[in-house]
């Protein structure tokens, strides 16, 4: 971990890791959507990268900052000595106006989907219900009940489900259970007849939510819960008020763009100890992605 200060002030702090002996980046499990690192606004990312590599991390050749966010570190020009690079687009949604105003732009498919599942479930008597959990006593078990929803799911089916006697599962109970004693964590269930069907894991601060995992009963895909579960959640945080952005962080996939038109590109970026190391680098990751290349090795 490095740490930055100007005079006693704390300015950054980045994660970093080794990716051989003389290369370094961010810290970046799969579960952080964001490289591990934060530095206040006035301090440039492509600046203070340089500052580590000519400093603190020794003999250093390169640093990259993994996926980063334009939003807090804007997105420069290459220099001789960095490159910047795409990694995925994000969307989001500004809780402007009010629900009705923003669910009357949204697409006729998926109005009438939402209306019709509801309607489907007011004539068959089932009763349906939305909840939001932020009880750091109660995470527990949400975090549980969701470990159950997608290890019965394809997820489950290619050992990538969280489950709560795995690594995965114990992460995040402890990262929303810490979370909600600060009272930054909530997840949010849909029920039918008393039992959850679809689940979101979510943490907030200073008016802004972000949706970490979502999971939903495969096995009544026909009912659309994740799709009743977002539409009341996002109902509920525009009469709440109190969050104003609703970020995914997550790969732009089909389904964001039924629920916003927002969407912005997350980027990595690489320092060099030398300008004649970036065109180095460039070469050797051309090599390295040529079909002649890959038959060689």
């Amino acid at each position: 971990m490095i740490i930055g200060k100007q005079g006693s002030a704390t300015v950054a702090t980045l994660v970093l890791v080794p990716l051989d002996n003389l290369s370094w980046r961010t810290f970046q499990p799969s579960q952080i959507p964001l490289g591990a690192w934060v530095a206040e606004a006035h301090l440039a990312l492509a600046d203070l990268a340089r500052r580590l590599v000519r400093g603190p991390l020794g003999f250093c050749l390169s640093l990259s900052i993994t996926q980063v966010d334009p939003l807090f570190a804007p997105r420069g020009e290459d220099h001789a000595d960095s490159r910047s690079s795409n990694y995925v687009e994000t969307g989001w949604i500004d809780l402007d106006g009010n629900f009705e105003q923003y669910w009357s732009v949204r697409g006729k498919n998926l109005r009438q989907n939402v209306r019709k599942q509801k309607s489907k479930l007011v004539t068959e008597g089932r009763t349906v219900e939305m909840r939001s959990l932020t009880d750091p006593s109660h995470l527990a078990q949400a975090v549980e009940r969701y470990g159950a929803l997608e290890s019965a799911g394809w997820k489950g089916q290619q050992g990538t489900a969280i489950h709560r006697d795995n690594a995965q599962g114990k992460f995040y109970r402890r990262l929303l259970e810490d979370a909600a004693r600060r009272g930054e964590a909530v997840v949010y269930e849909y029920l039918f007849d008393g039992q959850v069907v679809a689940s979101n894991l979510c943490l907030q601060r200073k008016g802004t939510l972000v949706v970490l995992k979502t999971t939903y009963d495969e096995s009544i895909d026909y009912y659309s819960p994740a799709v009743l579960l977002r539409y009341d959640e996002l109902a509920s945080l525009y009469h709440g008020k109190s969050v104003r952005r609703l970020e995914y962080y997550g790969r732009m996939m089909d389904w964001h763009t039924k629920w916003t038109g927002n969407k912005r590109q997350l980027y990595h970026l690489t320092l060099y100890r030398w300008p004649l190391l970036k065109p180095l680098a460039e070469w050797r990751r051309r090599r390295t992605v040529s079909p002649t290349a890959a038959h060689d090795h």
